[in-house]
Order: structure tokens, then sequence, then C-alpha cells
């Protein structure tokens, strides 16, 4: 069993199921041990630091809010999180054998973040609101015991079916809806070395971060075959890197092949979140 991994290897697949298509959001305490989260961390300090140097290297999504995209073989513990059992598990069962892993990246909610308004990451397709089926799941990971002055994620369970219209690219609902929102909305307070997926179709916020620290978040981005959300990311690995992969890993990345890894250029800006709510 790999020492970076806290949990056993059985996971219920009508508890997942249940909860993604119910609530939109499950999580897994002390997936990972604090040592390996702390490792994360150092990587993505050392990585927004230079992205903030290069032009478009950090996204914002809001004041004092970043979003970076990176390479697989930039995050020393790459391997261990798209194997790990939970992981795999969830993404087989909500996506079928042939998922993808179409994007890795950070969220920096920063001091001085504000609050949000309410959206969905990308509009609903078609295979959810006429299917009424999950094609793409986001798994986020903690570098921090998230407080509650730190600017908490907020989601507002079942609302990854909510369908709206004349809003900005179906992913902002109108005002209107807000109290729907405000009235189910849960904070979520995870601790280093837990870890949650959930369809980025739900609604969701981050919070206003009141403290003097910031409250890194690692993203993994996967689809079902039939999804396109590689076409907002641009995955790559060198081949070098590549080569190293187990073939469990290597079967489930749409990324490019590449000599020397190239900048990353964001393609999946959010306009909508530059303004505070």
């Amino acid at each position: 069993m790999n020492s970076n991994v806290n949990q056993p290897m059985h996971f219920d697949i009508a508890e997942i199921m249940c909860g993604l298509y119910g609530d939109g959001i499950i999580g897994l305490k002390q997936a990972f041990t604090r040592k390996w989260v702390q490792s994360v961390r150092e990587d993505i300090d050392r990585l927004f630091a230079e992205a903030l140097q290069r032009p478009g290297g950090a996204l914002p999504r809001g004041p004092e809010r970043y979003y970076v995209e990176i390479s697989p073989e930039q995050l020393r513990g790459f391997v261990d999180l798209a194997s790990h059992p939970w992981v795999t598990t969830v993404c087989k069962a909500v996506l079928g054998p042939n998922y993808k892993i179409v994007e890795l990246g950070f969220d920096v909610p920063g001091p001085g973040a504000l609050d949000q308004p309410w959206h969905r990451d990308f509009p609903s397709p078609s295979e959810t609101v006429i299917g009424r089926r999950l094609n793409s799941l986001a798994f986020n990971l903690t570098t921090v015991d998230v407080t509650e002055d730190m600017g908490p994620f907020e989601v507002a369970p079942g609302t990854q079916w909510d369908v709206f219209h004349g809003c900005e690219k179906g992913m902002f609902p109108p005002q209107t809806l807000y109290p729907r929102y405000e009235a189910r909305k849960q904070k979520k307070m995870p601790q280093m070395g837990d870890i949650s997926a959930r369809s980025a179709l739900t609604i969701h916020r981050g919070t206003a971060n009141r403290s003097d620290k910031s409250r890194p978040v690692l993203v993994l981005g996967v689809d079902a075959p039939d999804a396109r959300n590689a076409e907002k990311h641009d995955l790559q690995v060198t081949e070098a890197f590549y080569s190293t992969l187990p073939d469990s890993i290597q079967r489930h990345l749409n990324c490019r092949i590449v000599k020397t890894l190239e900048p990353i250029v964001q393609a999946h800006t959010i306009e909508g979140l530059l303004m505070a709510a």
C-alpha cells in the first residue's frame, strides 16, 4: 500500500453515485497523509510565484484570487493522486472505464479575496440537461486546514440539475435564484489530507478570505469520453516523464506529449468572476 495513502481500498459504488447525482459533491476524509499534502503545498507555492511572473500564467478569478494550470510532472504527488483508489473508483463509477484526465491546476484565494457570485464552472452540456447524466468531475484537495476566516468554499447541493436562461453562458444564475442557493448552501471546511469530488455544474462560490493566509486548492479535472472540457485546457507532459508513468495512468491522460514543457496559455477564463458579488 502506498505510504502516502491513509484509506482502505474498497469503496461503495452506490454511495458514490448517490452522492454525486444527489448533492453533487462527495468527499473522503484523510485520503492522504499530511506530509504528502505539505509537499503538494511546496510545489504550488513555487509554481504560483513563477506563474505570477509570466504573462497569462495566473488567471484572475476575482480580487486576490487566481487560477493556474500546470503539468503533471511539475507536481511531485501527481502519480499518487491519479492512482488513489478512491479517485479511480469515483471516476470509473461516474464517468466509465475510459475516463480522461484533462486538467491539473490550483486555485489560490489570497487574503482580501471577496465573495464570488454563485456560479457553475461551465455551461451544462446536453448530456446533463437532456440526458440527465454527469460526464465530468472536479477533484479538489486542500493544502491547508481551512478555518472560518479563510474564505471557505460554499456549495448549494443538488443544483447541478438546475436550468436557467438569460444569463452569461449559462454559468451565472439570475439573482432571483439566489434565495434558493442561500437556503441550501453548505460551507466546506476540509483539513489537510481530505479530498472531494464534485460536479462542476453544482452551483457554488468562494467566500471572502478575511485571514492573513492564502487557501491554495489543488484541482484535477476528469471527463467521460464524450465530454469536451479538454478543449479549454492544455495538459502536456514530456516524453521522458510520460515513459515513467504506469499504463494505468497513461491510458487515462488526455494530453500533448512534448519534448520540453511549453508555457500553458490558459483558455478557460471566467469573466463573470472578475467582479465581486
